[in-house]
């Protein structure tokens, strides 16, 4: 049975080629996406804290002065 023309090995490369460049463009796709979604759960994270603030009437000032000595006292308890 007769077989349609075959592709030349340059014709193969090509094709290849043409393929993992196409997937290198998904691939960074995909990762810029992923780092949008980072992004978005780190701006829900900070939210989410921000209402606790809000909602305990602090200041967000305190709050850090809080948890400054908060990490001072673990830092000291754990040498």
């Amino acid at each position: 049975m007769a077989r349609g023309q075959r592709k030349s090995i340059e014709e193969k490369i090509a094709a290849k080629q043409e393929l993992i460049d196409a997937l290198m463009i998904r691939v960074e796709s995909e990762k810029r996406e992923l780092a949008q979604l980072y992004e978005e759960k780190k701006r829900k994270e900070l939210e989410a804290v921000s209402g606790l603030i809000t909602d305990a009437g602090l200041e967000p000032s305190e709050v850090a002065s809080m948890l400054k000595q908060y990490i001072e006292s673990r830092t000291a308890t754990a040498s």
